[in-house]
C-alpha cells in the first residue's frame, strides 16, 4: 500500500472507531509506530482534525465523518459476521478486499451503531471447516439475529430448546453472553438459570425464542475468550472415518453434529471424515441408517457397532 492509500485508509480506520492507539494502527496497517506519528501529523497538516492524548489514543473529532450510510443495526451486523466467514472459510484473494469494505462501512456508520457492531464483533468466534451441504440448513435458521440482539442488548433470552438425544422440549430462561460457529452450526454460549451454570445451546435446535425486555449483569470474573479458550481445552473430539450409501448422505449431513469431509466415492456411497464427542453415541447412530452406513475407523467404534448390532439381534430373537 502506498501512502496516500495507507493516509485515506488510516482516516477510515480512525472514523470507524472512537479511539486508537498508535499500536493499533501499526499492527494493522503493518508499519511502525514511527511511522503512525509521521502519518497522524501530515493528515492533521491536510486538515484531518484529529485528536490526541498520551497514554490513550487518537480519535476524529466529533461531526468529522463521510455522509452516513443508512444501514440499519441488523443489516451492518449481518455484513460484520458475514466479513468473519469470510476471513475463516476464505483464502487471502477475498479476505484483504472484504476486510477493506468492512472498514469503509464501519466508518459510516452512526456511533450507537458502530458500538452495536463492535460489541457482537467481539463476542462472535467462528471456528472449524465449513461444509457447502450444510449451507442450506444454515441458511434456513431464523434465530441467529434474535439471539445476536440478546447478546448485544443483554436482555434475556426466552426459548423452548430441544437438547441432543431428547424427544422433550424444555422451557428455559439464559442470559445472552456470546455466540460461536463449530461444526458446521451456530451456538449460543449462554448463563441457563435452569441449570445454573454456562451452557452451549445449538441455535438450530431452539424452538420457539422470545426476546425478553428483562436485561442482566454479566457476572463477576466472566470473559468470554477466557470462557471459549477453556471450553475448547475441555473437549475432546475422536476423528472417526465412516461410508454413507448416497441416498442417506443428506441425512446424515443433516443429523451430524460435526462437519462431514468427503474423502473417497465408492460402492455407491462415499467415505466421510468427521470428529465425534462420543463413540458410543455414533455407533446407536450408525445403526439407525441399516446397511447405508458402515463404520471404518477406529477399530473401537466398529466393535461398538457389532455389539449394539447384537443386543438388537438379541432383542428380536424370539
Amino acid at each position: 500500500m502506498n501512502r496516500t492509500d495507507r493516509l485515506v485508509a488510516m482516516v477510515l480506520f480512525l472514523q470507524g472507531r472512537r479511539v486508537v492507539r498508535a499500536m493499533e494502527l501499526a499492527q494493522h496497517f503493518e508499519i511502525t509506530e514511527r511511522t503512525v506519528y509521521r502519518d497522524i501529523a501530515a493528515l492533521g497538516e491536510a486538515g484531518v482534525p484529529i485528536s490526541g492524548e498520551a497514554g490513550v489514543g487518537y480519535s476524529l473529532m466529533k461531526g468529522y465523518q463521510l455522509p452516513p450510510v443508512m444501514f440499519t443495526a441488523e443489516e451492518a451486523v449481518s455484513l460484520f459476521v458475514g466479513g468473519e466467514l469470510v476471513k475463516q472459510f476464505t483464502d487471502a484473494s477475498l479476505q484483504a478486499p472484504m476486510m477493506s469494505a468492512l472498514d469503509k462501512l464501519r466508518a459510516v456508520l452512526p456511533r450507537d451503531r458502530q458500538d452495536h457492531v463492535e460489541r457482537l464483533v467481539a463476542r462472535t468466534v467462528v471456528y472449524g471447516q465449513s461444509s457447502r451441504r450444510n449451507a442450506p440448513e444454515a441458511a434456513g435458521q431464523r434465530w441467529l439475529l434474535p439471539v445476536q440482539q440478546g447478546v448485544v442488548l443483554r436482555r434475556v433470552l426466552r426459548m423452548c430448546y430441544q437438547g441432543r438425544e431428547r424427544t422433550e422440549e424444555t422451557a428455559r430462561d439464559v442470559e445472552p453472553l456470546g455466540v460461536v460457529f463449530y461444526g458446521g452450526a451456530w451456538y449460543l454460549v449462554a448463563w441457563c438459570r435452569l441449570r445454573t451454570d454456562y451452557r452451549h445451546f445449538r441455535i438450530d435446535r431452539i424452538r420457539r425464542l422470545e426476546l425478553s425486555p428483562e436485561k442482566f449483569e454479566l457476572r463477576d470474573g466472566f470473559s468470554f475468550k477466557e470462557h471459549m479458550e477453556q471450553s475448547a481445552a475441555r473437549e475432546k473430539t475422536l476423528p472417526v472415518r465412516v461410508w454413507f450409501h448416497r441416498s442417506a448422505q443428506e441425512r446424515a449431513q443433516r443429523e451430524s453434529f460435526a462437519t462431514l469431509i468427503e474423502e473417497k466415492a465408492r460402492d455407491g456411497g462415499a467415505e466421510f471424515a468427521l470428529y465425534a464427542w462420543s463413540l458410543e453415541w455414533m455407533a446407536r447412530w450408525l445403526l439407525s441408517f441399516g446397511d447405508r452406513a458402515e463404520a471404518l475407523a477406529p477399530a473401537k467404534l466398529r466393535t461398538l457397532v457389532c455389539a449394539e448390532a447384537a443386543k438388537i439381534a438379541r432383542l428380536h430373537a424370539d
